[in-house]
Formats: structure tokens, C-alpha cells, sequence
């Protein structure tokens, strides 16, 4: 079992594929150069727009298959820069691209082999996924001193091995020396299917 210290990507509850996916997101995240200006934080769906369009300039068939926060989240779901994960089938190559402030501060190809599903078209925000958690698990959790939501991921076919086909929302709570709190919330239906601690 994982320490509460220990990083969230080491964590065993992410599916091989799911951790590759996210450690290869972050050392992408960490090389983007960082802006004195603060930037208002916003929720998932700001910047897919634009990150969308890069996407499919880079390649037309260009899918999105997981996003993630790139800063820190407010209770809300809200975060200054979120990252966004692009597949393309035809030319089974990865390409990231991190948005803040309506603007990309990273485009790059990833070195990796994989064959990932598109997320659902209908994926409710980062806000309503909040939402969804704080009604059924994480509101008393998330508001002990120093409690706080650290990590928010979508993506399908990980964590849930009920439905592997469910695109998810993924959010993970942490409070000093406790373990964390892990909620799954099904980002269609917004609807919380599974917390555990670890």
C-alpha cells in the first residue's frame, strides 16, 4: 500500500497504461516555461478548444484520449493551465499540448507506443465532476485543515473495471498525515462510482 507521501503516479491504483500516460504528461508540463503574471484559474473545457485545433492541424484524425491539471486546482475544479493528450490513429503517434491563459505553452510529441480510446464527446467539466464528489465523498474530506484536491485526470478505460469502456473522471484529495482520498466519477452521468483511501 502507498504512503500518503508517496507521489500519486507511483501509486499502484493507476492501470500500467494510465501511469505511462500521465508521467510522460508531466515531464512535458515541467519543461513549459513559467509566467510571473498570475492567470485565473478556469475549468477542463477552456482550453480544449484550442487545443483541439492544434491537434488536428498536427493530424486531422487527431483524438483526445486525457487531460489533466497542470497547476493547482481550487475547490472548484479550476486551475490556471491544464494539459491535453492527442492520438492519432493513422499515424499511431501521442502529441501534448498545455494551455494557460487561452494560450498553448507546449505542443510535443510523445515518445510512446500506444493504442488509446477516444474520452466520451459528453464529458461533463472539471466543475460538475466537483461537484459530483463533494455531494457523495469528498466535501468532508476536502475541508480539514490543510485538506485540498490535488489531481484531477480524464480519461477512458482506466480505474474502473466494472465498465473499462467508461470515460472518468479521476480526483484525488490529500490531507497531511492521512491517506488520500481516491473518487471516481463517471464524467457522462456524473454520478460517483467508486472512492477508496490509499
Amino acid at each position: 500500500m502507498p504512503t500518503p507521501t508517496e507521489p500519486f503516479h507511483s501509486r499502484r491504483e493507476r492501470t500500467p497504461f494510465a501511469a505511462a500516460v500521465f508521467a510522460l504528461v508531466m515531464c512535458v508540463a515541467a519543461a513549459a516555461p513559467s509566467r510571473a503574471a498570475p492567470t485565473a484559474p478556469v475549468e477542463a473545457r477552456s482550453g480544449l478548444e484550442l487545443a483541439t485545433a492544434g491537434a488536428r492541424s498536427w493530424s486531422p484524425d487527431a483524438i483526445l484520449i486525457y487531460l489533466e491539471n497542470d497547476e493547482d486546482l481550487t475547490g472548484a475544479g479550476a486551475a490556471a493551465r491544464w494539459s491535453y493528450l492527442f492520438y492519432s490513429p493513422l499515424t499511431r503517434k501521442a502529441r501534448v499540448y498545455s494551455v494557460r491563459d487561452r494560450r498553448i505553452l507546449v505542443a510535443d510529441n510523445l515518445d510512446m507506443t500506444l493504442e488509446a480510446p477516444p474520452v466520451a464527446s459528453d464529458w461533463i467539466d472539471s466543475g460538475a465532476a466537483i461537484a459530483a464528489a463533494d455531494r457523495e465523498a469528498g466535501y468532508s474530506f476536502q475541508h480539514p485543515p490543510g485538506g485540498r484536491l490535488t489531481t484531477m485526470l480524464l480519461m477512458r478505460g482506466a480505474f474502473d473495471e466494472s465498465d473499462p469502456d467508461r470515460t472518468s473522471w479521476m480526483l484525488v484529495y490529500t490531507v497531511p498525515n492521512a491517506p488520500s482520498l481516491f473518487v471516481l466519477v463517471d464524467a457522462t452521468q456524473g454520478k460517483v462510482r467508486r472512492t477508496w483511501r490509499g
